[in-house]
């Protein structure tokens, strides 16, 4: 569609044998959260993967706010407002969550890591820092040690640095992965916030979470789109019931 954010044309990877991505074609609208499902192996990951540049697809095209993206490094991805919750660094364990993000502040900026303690001190990557802290509700464990840190809160750092980068796209593998329900309720809450300001590209298993939170969502099989439409069109879908859903979305309901 002409007004989509990200718009996916026939996005294919092959790795050997194994079709990972089969002519994928998809569109995620501004202001959308846009939940991709299936089955393991369905090719998910590398789908997030050739989005944020770490995977380089065999053909397709990918646009990004009209630019044509496929062959941009992952830096430049991400400096035109493409962020991954999990890109920029893994959490560093000693430091807190706060020199955490103010690094990720600084990564995006372009400074180099070598300069770190300056993130400890710069009111220019301290302030930004706080604020992702507070959008992921980390606001008040700012000096907390990240080891520290509960699984849940491990995750919600994560996503503090990737909004360090002021993305106009977040795209998320997995965010509730090892939750238990009291984190994952968390979690969804922080998922409905932030979905007011930020498209968002959701891969996620919990079935419940997804229809809770999708404007519209995708189905992946053996790396190919079965459907894309509402949480009440898949639910209904006979294919993407034989395919995947099963069982699973009796028991499901937003």
């Amino acid at each position: 569609m002409a007004d989509a954010l990200l718009q996916i044309e026939n996005l294919s990877k092959h790795f050997g044998g194994i079709i990972a991505s089969d002519g994928i074609a998809l569109d995620i609208q501004p202001g959308e959260l846009h939940a991709i499902i299936g089955p393991n192996g369905a090719g998910k990951t590398t789908l997030i993967g050739q989005l944020t540049g770490e995977v380089a697809p065999d053909c397709g095209h990918i646009v990004f706010a009209g630019d044509d993206i496929t062959a941009l490094p992952t830096w430049r991805r991400s400096q035109l407002g493409l962020a991954r919750s999990f890109q920029i660094t893994s959490i560093l364990l000693d430091f807190t969550t706060l020199d955490n993000v103010a690094l990720a502040v600084q990564a995006h900026t372009g400074h180099s890591f070598h300069f770190w303690r300056d993130a400890r001190r710069d009111p220019a990557l301290r302030d930004p820092a706080r604020a992702a802290l507070e959008r992921v509700g980390l606001g008040g464990r700012e000096d907390v040690i990240a080891a520290n840190l509960s699984h849940g809160e491990h995750r919600q750092l994560e996503i503090a640095m990737a909004l360090a980068s002021a993305p106009r796209m977040l795209l998320l593998d997995e965010p509730m992965a090892g939750m238990g329900p009291e984190e994952s309720v968390r979690m969804v809450a922080l998922l409905r916030e932030l979905k007011r300001s930020l498209t968002i590209l959701l891969i996620e298993h919990d079935m419940e979470a997804v229809f809770a939170l999708a404007d519209r969502i995708t189905v992946l099989v053996y790396g190919r789109v079965i459907a894309t439409g509402t949480a009440e069109e898949i639910r209904a879908n006979a294919e993407v019931r034989r395919a995947y859903l099963g069982e699973q979305e009796v028991a499901t309901h937003a």
